[in-house]
């Protein structure tokens, strides 16, 4: 369960959402764009993570195979995780960003992509189908999902593990939502803040996310290997 946590909250960290999500805070009507957007979202993710948790579940390969190749997912995606964290930690992904700014600076002014555009014309209708579109399962939400269906939880608990799941990845939508609906004065501030901060610190922190999901994937899969043997 533990592992299924960590993935969700590393999902949040989605450049999409975090877009969309600060394009649409400076909009009219932030709240019924962002609440359009929710519902779709949420939508097209949930529904995904159903199908794909349940057709593992009647998967007759896995439930042949999963004594061996279980293990060796979880250190796959343990190494990947590892070698993320390392990247992150080692400030070459700050500096492959600022190249790529720096690159776009010389080509000079470049247009939005489409649904950018498309979030600035201000309906929750867009906002909605944007939500739904653009929403698709990433790879921390799989491994997240990967991980439920290992945890053999019945459906009801299942279903209501997906959606929770699905919670906290958009949470990065979700708390500006709430702050706009609880405090509409004082939440721009507050976001400006948040983003200053997460600015600073994320790189940092998902590092040490990435880093502690990798070593307990690896570590799993260790124990896995030898209990198979």
């Amino acid at each position: 369960m533990g592992t299924v946590v960590l993935f969700a909250l590393t999902s949040t960290l989605n450049p999409t959402l975090l877009a969309a999500s600060t394009l649409m805070m400076l909009l009219p009507n932030p709240v019924r764009l962002m609440l359009g957007y929710l519902c779709g979202a949420l939508l097209t993710s949930i529904t995904l993570g159903i199908v794909i948790v349940f057709s593992l579940n009647s998967s007759s390969t896995v439930s042949t195979t999963k004594k061996s190749v279980s293990p060796a997912v979880d250190i796959a995606l343990g190494a990947i995780a590892l070698l993320l964290a390392f990247v992150l930690a080692s400030g070459r992904a700050s500096r492959a960003r600022e190249r790529r700014r720096e690159r776009k600076e010389s080509k000079g002014d470049k247009q939005p992509p489409r649904w950018q555009r498309a979030l600035s014309k201000g309906t929750a209708r867009t906002t909605f189908v944007i939500g739904a579109l653009l929403t698709l399962p990433g790879a921390s939400y799989l491994a997240g999902l990967d991980q439920i269906h290992k945890l053999h939880y019945g459906t009801a608990e299942t279903v209501l593990l997906i959606i929770g799941f699905n919670i906290v990845m958009l949470a990065f939508l979700e708390i500006p939502l709430v702050c706009f609906l609880v405090a509409p004065e004082w939440t721009p501030g507050a976001i400006d803040r948040a983003k200053a901060w997460i600015g600073r610190r994320g790189p940092e922190l998902a590092a040490r996310g990435l880093a502690v999901i990798g070593v307990l994937l690896v570590v799993k899969g260790v124990i896995g290997l030898i209990a198979a043997h």
